[in-house]
């Protein structure tokens, strides 16, 4: 399946993003499912507030729905309330605990020192500016670049074979087109 340049660089920094938030938060025994819920409830109105409009927007199932409510609420990060004219409606709210949770969880962090990285930069495409954003951010969070062989600093052609410099171990055209660990940017 081919896959552009940019649209890879888009994928691999989504990725960072989203192992940044999991690590966030697993130290405070959530999933990021929960972190999603909290913030479907900082976005959405008095309409779109309750677990039914949580269920179609993530398009979860209801059971995970409420075990992820019910974890939440008992963890005091958000409250119900039930509707004023019909009692069988239950409205959810961030609580002030919630909202901090929310703000302290969010990449931005890592993602603000990327940004402060490349803001200075002139990009001639889009390839370059989301390249300059993916190693700014593999910096900010310690990550391995994980690049194609042939863009790493080892790699090598020798006599129109190619070698990887790290291994020593020869490399099909194909093989150097893969992602690899070990890859180093130059």
């Amino acid at each position: 399946m081919y896959k552009s340049q940019s649209f890879k660089l888009m994928e691999r920094i989504n990725l960072l993003m989203r192992t940044e938030e999991r690590k966030k938060y697993a130290a405070l025994g959530l999933q990021p499912i929960h972190g999603q819920v909290l913030d479907y409830l900082s976005h959405c109105n008095q309409y779109s507030d309750t677990p039914a409009s949580v269920t179609e927007y993530m398009g979860l199932t209801k059971g995970t729905v409420s075990q992820s409510i019910q974890l939440l609420e008992r963890k005091g990060y958000i409250a119900r309330q039930v509707d004023s004219e019909d009692g069988r409606i239950m409205h959810l709210s961030l609580t002030p605990t919630g909202e901090q949770l929310l703000h302290a969880m969010t990449p931005e962090d890592v993602f603000a020192d990327a940004e402060h990285a490349v803001r200075s930069n002139k990009f001639s495409t889009l390839t370059d500016a989301l390249q300059a954003i993916l190693m700014a951010l593999l910096k900010a969070s310690h990550g391995r670049t994980f690049g194609e062989c042939h863009s790493c600093i080892r790699f090598t052609v020798v006599d129109n074979h190619y070698l990887c410099g790290l291994t020593e171990q020869p490399l099909t055209w194909r093989d150097s087109e893969k992602i690899c660990r070990d890859h180093a940017m130059a």
